[in-house]
């Protein structure tokens, strides 16, 4: 008896989806007529037809405003940073007289100038014998930018020691200033007249010895010409060339740490700042052991 309960149960059922899915006596499908189906299927696409005509304006309203060739907002720092080549994670140059001691940083100072070489630089860029900023405000993309050639660094550039002073006990070391769209540094007078300066010290200057700078200014410090400035990004100067300023220490004292500080000296830069030791300076150990 209970199996014959259960059979009509599931029977029944069976019967009542049937008659949901397709009632022949009210022409039913899924309980509704087909002019009920039609009416939602148009509601449902005149809804999301608004919708996406809705995300899209905004989408285009949104898009006037960027300049594609600028960016709008910026995370990075207002004041730049100093970076040292060779590229190197602890900052920590450590060698000696044999070659396998100092040939990762003469590969790391090669690939940083890959692409400063005359003829690349020729049909990158133009040559800007001027002194003062490049400004290009009213200039469509893409813009011009002036050549860097590696001639520049002197005894630092590798066309005649091709071992950056490494092999001999005086190293040179590059040091560039991170890139910020549309930032201008200001001269200090004192300092220079046509270009931001670069000094590097140490607590033992003594110690440290005498250093060269390529480019340098009449007082010896390394230069970077206003002419590089301002910079306006990747998209709207994709031949900017980033100019290098090199320093090459002549008499290490040998077997000791000489914690070097590297600056720029600029009106708008902070060189200061506890908070971050990158921000307008860097500093790198050096030790040229015996």
């Amino acid at each position: 008896m209970a199996a014959l309960t259960m059979n009509r149960t599931w029977r029944k059922f069976f019967d009542e989806m049937k008659e949901f899915i397709w009632n022949p006596k009210t022409r039913e499908f899924m309980g509704r007529t087909g002019s009920s189906w039609a009416l939602i299927i148009i509601f449902y696409l005149v809804f999301y037809a608004v919708l996406s005509g809705i995300f899209a304006l905004c989408l285009f309203v949104m898009l006037q405003t960027i300049d594609e060739n600028y960016p709008k907002y910026e995370d990075r720092l207002l004041n730049p940073g100093l970076m040292i080549r060779p590229n190197i994670q602890s900052l920590q140059i450590t060698f000696n007289g044999q070659n396998s001691t100092w040939q990762q940083y003469v590969d790391g100072i090669d690939s940083a100038l890959q692409g400063y070489d005359q003829f690349t630089q020729q049909q990158r860029g133009i040559n800007c014998a001027f002194q003062d900023y490049f400004k290009q405000d009213n200039i469509t993309a893409p813009k011009q930018a002036c050549q860097f050639t590696r001639d520049l660094l002197g005894s630092c550039s590798g066309l005649n020691d091709t071992s950056y002073g490494y092999a001999n006990g005086m190293p040179c070391v590059l040091i560039k200033m991170n890139r910020v769209v549309s930032f201008i540094p200001r001269i200090i007078p004192g300092f220079s007249n046509t270009s931001i300066t670069i000094n590097c010290t140490a607590k033992n200057d003594n110690l440290l010895g005498s250093r060269v700078y390529f480019p340098s200014t009449s007082q010896g410090l390394g230069s970077i010409d206003l002419k590089y400035y301002p910079y306006y990004g990747n998209r709207a100067q994709p031949n900017y060339t980033q100019p290098f300023v090199a320093v090459q220490f002549l008499n290490l004292t040998q077997n000791i740490d000489h914690q070097v500080e590297c600056f720029v000296n600029a009106a708008n830069i902070i060189t200061n700042d506890d908070r971050d030791k990158f921000q307008g300076r860097v500093c790198f150990t050096l030790q040229y052991k015996s």
